[in-house]
């Protein structure tokens, strides 16, 4: 296939001119090397996205990068043997949009160690709409069920529940056998949590407490959202209960104590969704095209929008007013 000579991308600078991003035209030189040049269906916006795009965290080492932190396409040429013309793939996470070119273009090249061959059972727009944030909430129950969570042990609690890990990990987690209970501010989306798995829907005030431990509610879950929610579940979590931390929503700051950890063996998980080493990543990425494959992407998806649609997405992103997954069509 003969490739363009220059193409779109959606890039983000930060130079004497300030912090700044947009639509430009660039090359295939100007991105970072790699083995596998994709011509890009899909990518995806996460919050990491939404910070980065704004300036609003310190998420790219260097400057000036293509965002975009998931990608999904076509191989339009390789030097890897492992990947030729015309095969469906996609990376999320693995340095895009940190330290190399991510997928907010329309094309991307990308290292061959992290590419995953498109799994059987998702098609590449679905791929996307779990993006990062599927991998996530995939990568916690993962981490919860190899330290022996069980149904058994009571309800998953998962805060921060419309945003777009919260939701998969409801499809998810609901659809392996949890009973699962949505944390969340927005009394007005309780229809919509229930209809993609929620057993229950309970406002934030519902969990928070200040005691250090509290009757258990929950044999476990998942968190979003940082600070006193996740001090919260953690005292009311059942002993020998997993409570995976996968976002700071609210705060990056816990102040609990190792009340929960001591008396009741309680145990918090680390999800570090981006650094995931590549045997787990091939894993997790098999079980979302099969039997943790979520059945409702097409309503968890609640929004698609072009590459010159990105500055609008982000500050509502930021002030927490998305709801469910945002799908990038390139």
């Amino acid at each position: 296939m003969t490739l363009p000579a220059s193409f779109d991308a959606f890039r983000i600078h930060n130079d004497a001119s300030g912090y700044r991003s947009g639509i430009e035209s660039v090359s295939l030189d100007d991105l970072a090397p790699g083995e596998v040049v994709i011509k890009t269906a899909y990518s995806s916006v996460n919050f990491k996205d939404a910070l980065a795009g704004t300036g609003e965290g310190k998420i790219l080492r260097r400057f000036p990068l293509v965002g975009g932190i998931d990608v999904a396409g076509h191989v339009v040429a390789s030097s890897d043997p492992a990947f030729k013309e015309g095969d469906a793939v996609l990376v999320t996470g693995c340095g895009l949009s940190e330290v190399r070119d991510g997928g907010y273009g329309q094309y991307a090249r990308l290292q061959a160690q992290w590419t995953i061959p498109l799994p059987a059972g998702l098609s590449l727009r679905e791929s996307m709409i779990l993006g990062t944030a599927g991998f996530t909430a995939a990568l916690a129950l993962h981490r919860m069920l190899d330290n022996r969570q069980t149904p058994a042990q009571g309800p998953l609690a998962v805060t921060g529940a419309t945003g777009g890990v919260g939701s998969l990990a409801l499809d998810i987690f609901s659809r392996v056998g949890f009973e699962v209970h949505a944390i969340s501010g927005k009394p007005e989306q309780a229809d919509y949590l229930r209809s993609i798995g929620a057993r229950e829907v309970l406002g934030r005030d519902a969990l928070q407490t200040e005691r250090p431990m509290e009757s258990a509610r929950f044999g476990g879950g998942l968190d979003n959202v940082g600070g006193p929610m996740l001090a919260s579940l953690l005292a009311q979590t059942a002993p020998y209960g997993n409570v995976a931390t996968a976002g700071l929503a609210a705060t990056h700051e816990l102040a609990t104590t190792v009340m929960p950890f001591i008396i009741r063996g309680v145990s918090l998980l680390g999800v570090a969704s981006a650094g995931t080493a590549r045997s787990i990543r091939d894993e997790i990425w098999q079980r979302l095209g099969s039997d943790w494959k979520p059945a409702h992407l097409d309503r968890i998806c609640t929004r698609e929008v072009g590459l010159a649609e990105l500055p609008q997405v982000f500050p509502g992103m930021l002030a927490g007013g998305s709801v469910g997954r945002t799908l990038v069509v390139i």
